[in-house]
């Protein structure tokens, strides 16, 4: 784990005006993959990160001071991670990595080399800037949300919200926890949280999951996903842990505090169906639709996307992971959500790239494959668009705003919005500190669009204005104090 800063440090606190081979934005596990690779292959390697330590969502870990006996037992594959972690730590000593952990990357600047524009703090002098010949963009992804009545009642976080609170905290949301949403990732979640502890009543899918089916050879082609999740279904049922397939939370019960939920059956639409609703009493609900990747930095430039088959929007990248503006490349969930093992190889395909080396024998035809289940996996977790009819007028969409869904449908069916940014204009929804994080699924659905479409923005995170104001003079200076993984 990540020590305190260090004199072992990166060439980047040696030299404000290094320019650096490879920048890696993000240290989850594509990133870390695709730095430690790059500089096995020579290169000198910038690894940035908005994390104090490696990891990225992925690998979270307990704090040092936690003094946790046995972390990886609350991670899938850890032992890769520890490879990665080790790897790093010897190339920042030997000065051909720097680790740069609380930057928060912001906007990057095309050019040869490149600029990125990093704030680590609230002041002016809390800023960073960093030229790199190529950059790789490893930012991850983050939750979906679709809004039910007392979904902003305390005790209700998301799916991976609660991993991380167990992963790095080692606490969790409540003792009696009912897990919903839908996607692979409530499993994962329901399995840690039974692990740890916690009382599971039920897992609500609203999905079938018979769109696996319509796949039986990607899924043949992937037997450790198979294994894996024939893991968690053992773990879960010694645990008595049920599953509602094609079911929903449509309410949350309790005035100051969760006290229970009440699930209903959906139809092929996902619309609830009448007279099926029954309550489940818990303290505390872990709700999430899959990830949406965070592209931001690339949109904003004007990089190809697509539209997966779950609606999202992801980078659209060729064979070695290049994406359409020269000099950037992009791996993992950026290119479409697929896991740890995805981002892996395609971390370890896109280094090479950089490099001009060919990539060992079959790393394409493992990311080929997992690439498969990941589209595989998106298409059966589809939501369809009748989840909006659990909706009452009343029903917070936007929380920072505080737009309810009879605004967002005012805005629809009287003003006549067609897109969520639109709907934005009108209604504030999205306009706030999330910046449409924890809304804009939801907005674009009630709006009319047919998919999650990546908005254009100029900062892809907070700014603080002060150091905005001195850009124009800023020269570029590096963080003066990389960190060293221990």
């Amino acid at each position: 784990m990540p020590t305190s800063p260090s004199d072992q440090r990166g060439p980047a606190a040696e030299d404000a005006a290094a320019v650096y081979d490879l920048a890696v934005i993000g240290a989850g596990p594509g990133g870390l993959a695709a730095a430690v690779t790059a500089a096995d292959l020579g290169l000198s390697v910038a690894l940035l990160d908005a994390g104090g330590r490696p990891g990225g969502q992925y690998y979270r870990h307990p704090a040092p001071g936690l003094r946790a006996a046995r972390p990886e037992r609350l991670h899938h594959g850890w032992s890769a991670f520890a490879g990665l972690s080790r790897r790093l730590r010897e190339h920042i000593g030997h000065r051909r990595i720097g680790y740069l952990s609380g930057h928060h990357v912001w906007t990057a600047e095309p050019g040869a080399p490149w600029r990125l524009h990093a704030t680590t703090g609230r002041d002016a002098g809390d800023a960073a800037v960093l030229r790199a010949r190529a950059v790789l963009l490893a930012t991850g992804a983050y939750e979906r949300q679709l809004p039910f009545p007392g979904w902003t009642l305390p005790g209700v976080v998301t799916a991976g919200g609660a991993q991380a609170m167990l992963k790095s905290s080692l606490v969790l949301p409540g003792r009696r926890i009912v897990v919903a949403g839908s996607g692979p990732l409530l499993l994962a979640a329901a399995s840690s949280l039974v692990t740890a502890g916690a009382e599971v009543p039920a897992i609500v899918e609203a999905g079938t999951y018979l769109g696996y089916a319509r796949g039986l050879p990607t899924l043949l082609g992937n037997p450790a996903k198979l294994v894996e999740g024939a893991g968690h279904g053992a773990r879960l049922l010694r645990h008595r842990v049920r599953l509602r397939r094609a079911s929903a939370v449509v309410e949350v019960h309790g005035n100051d505090r969760v006290t229970g939920v009440t699930v209903a059956r959906l139809d092929r639409d996902w619309r609830p169906v009448p007279g099926t609703g029954r309550r489940i009493d818990c303290d505390a609900v872990a709700v999430g639709h899959g990830l949406i990747p965070q592209i931001e930095l690339a949109t904003e430039l004007g990089a190809d996307t697509r539209v997966i088959p779950d609606g999202t929007v992801a980078l659209r990248v060729d064979a070695e992971q290049r994406t359409s503006l020269p000099g950037l490349w992009a791996v993992g969930e950026t290119c479409g959500v697929g896991g740890a093992d995805l981002a892996l190889a395609e971390g370890v395909l896109a280094a090479h790239a950089v490099a001009g080396r060919a990539a060992p024998p079959g790393v394409a035809r493992r990311r080929d494959r997992r690439r498969a289940f990941a589209e595989l996996m998106a298409a059966a977790h589809r939501p369809a668009p009748g989840w909006t009819q659990w909706l009452t007028p009343q029903t917070e969409v936007c929380r920072c705003e505080e737009v309810p869904a009879g605004r967002i449908r005012e805005a629809v069916e009287e003003l006549g919005a067609t897109d969520a940014r639109t709907v934005k204009l009108l209604t504030r929804a999205g306009m706030g500190w999330c910046q449409g994080r924890m809304c804009g699924a939801a907005v674009a659905c009630l709006s009319g669009d047919p998919s999650t479409r990546a908005d254009s923005r100029p900062l892809a995170c907070p700014v603080p204005l002060a150091q905005l104001e001195r850009l124009p003079a800023q020269e570029p200076q590096a963080s003066a104090e990389p960190e060293v993984p221990a």
